[in-house]
């Protein structure tokens, strides 16, 4: 071999890069410790941009298309490296390829719950996931903030560096957005919209990659959050819970709530209850007691039961629901709901009877 061919063998004349793994996004070319000559090819494909490097600074930057590197083609570089007559003889520098094209189905997700400030619930803790779309916008940002200077930087390495910076930009997103968690957990896709023209900012400013879209495909709150929207989802579709404690209690005449003797003094118990509201309300009669099946002895127990139906000023949550024939669950919620004024002492409820009264005859 002659010198000649030994010094040629020792530069680069074509410098290309053809991706076939589809999952890496940066590419440092392996340049084999040789040189550049002065007019060697240049060749960047499609969906690919290609940075110089020079002792750690960043050089020139060329897009898809075929150029000769002379003077006129890198006046970066020409410059870092301070020549004065133009670039005549080889010189090394690091080439980076970046891949520009999308990068689609992402996942993302909360390791640990993330606090939300609600206008419903007040402090909230939520766990979310699911995926985005995303592509290289500055690569001189993406390289210097995020790929450094790995030689084949891929997916999957971008997945384990970036999850945990995404999830924080979705958590700040979201806590700006001020959305509430009732609406987060049913309009994913609106959600995931909305939240665009927050994230990208904050990503193209920092790590110079641009989210093509972001889908929010489930967020989790606490198994006490869930049950408070079970609650307010089944109040709204009862309605009036006035008129449906009084619609089960007329349930409860039509088809008896018991069987037998004690559970048609129960009804009739808490049918005298009505009635003694009725007349305090100012009515001259009271209506008549309905003529008892069963006798005496069953007129008896039903004497015994109205007896039973505490007296007494203040009423605990079984002894409403015994007086209007409801279950206990049925009280709380028109306690809850405020149409039932009590009291909360500790951990129980008590009633008045005038407020029961006054309920009564709303």
């Amino acid at each position: 071999m002659g010198i000649f061919d030994f010094i040629k063998g020792q530069l680069l004349e074509v410098i290309e890069w053809t991706d076939d793994s589809r999952d890496t996004i940066s590419f440092r070319f392996p340049d084999d410790d040789k040189a550049i000559k002065n007019g060697a090819q240049l060749i960047v494909r499609e969906s690919q941009v290609a940075q110089f490097v020079y002792l750690g600074e960043f050089g020139d930057t060329f897009g898809p298309g075929k150029h000769s590197l002379v003077t006129e083609n890198i006046p970066v570089l020409t410059k870092l490296k301070s020549w004065k007559y133009g670039f005549e003889s080889p010189f090394k520098v690091d080439i980076y390829y970046v891949t520009t094209r999308l990068f689609t189905g992402n996942k993302w997700g909360t390791s640990n719950p993330i606090m939300l400030r609600d206008q419903d619930f007040g402090i909230v803790r939520a766990r979310a996931f699911g995926t985005y779309d995303f592509k290289v916008t500055d690569p001189k940002l993406f390289l210097k903030e995020v790929a450094g200077s790995d030689h084949n930087f891929r997916l999957d390495e971008f997945a384990e560096t970036m999850r945990s910076r995404i999830v924080s930009i979705f958590s700040d997103a979201l806590a700006t957005s001020a959305v509430p968690v009732l609406d987060v957990a049913t309009r994913y896709s609106e959600l995931g919209e909305a939240l665009l023209p927050l994230i990208n900012p904050l990503t193209s400013a920092k790590y110079g990659i641009e989210i093509a879209s972001f889908i929010v495909e489930n967020v989790s709150v606490p198994p006490e959050v869930e049950a408070a929207i079970d609650k307010r989802s089944s109040m709204a579709a009862i309605g009036n819970l006035n008129d449906f404690v009084k619609y089960q209690m007329a349930k409860g005449f039509e088809t008896g709530g018991g069987a037998g003797a004690a559970g048609m003094a129960s009804e009739l118990a808490v049918g005298f209850g009505i009635a003694q509201q009725m007349m305090q309300q100012g009515m001259a009669t009271a209506p008549p007691t309905p003529p008892v099946a069963g006798g005496p002895a069953v007129a008896a127990a039903a004497a015994s039961a109205a007896a039973a139906v505490p007296t007494v000023d203040l009423l605990g949550v079984a002894d409403v629901a015994k007086a209007l024939g409801v279950s206990d669950a049925d009280v709380m919620a028109v306690i809850e709901a405020g149409e039932l004024k009590a009291k909360k002492i500790g951990s129980t409820y008590r009633v008045t009877r005038a407020a029961l009264d006054s309920y009564l005859a709303s």
